[in-house]
């Protein structure tokens, strides 16, 4: 999966027009990037790329890019 796809997946778990994600933005800046939406990003996780990832280590994550490493080679591009 490419960066951009993974934005667009992001962008439908907090409901964001399309395009919006970047890769840059802090997590703080966007409104619904909480509780809910890390329990979403876990899902997703697990059901694009068959990864369980404790709740703590996504909260450590400060921006989108630190949300992408967590992927390591499995986003290109």
């Amino acid at each position: 999966m490419t960066k951009s796809e993974f934005y667009v997946l992001l962008d439908e778990l907090l409901e964001n027009d399309p395009g919006t994600i970047k890769g840059n933005e802090t997590l703080e800046s966007l409104p619904r990037w909480d509780s809910l939406a890390i329990i979403g990003f876990i899902a997703l996780l697990d059901q694009h790329f068959s990864i369980n990832l404790p709740a703590t280590r996504i909260m450590k994550c400060k921006t989108i890019d630190d949300l992408s490493a967590l992927l390591g080679d499995r986003l290109v591009g």
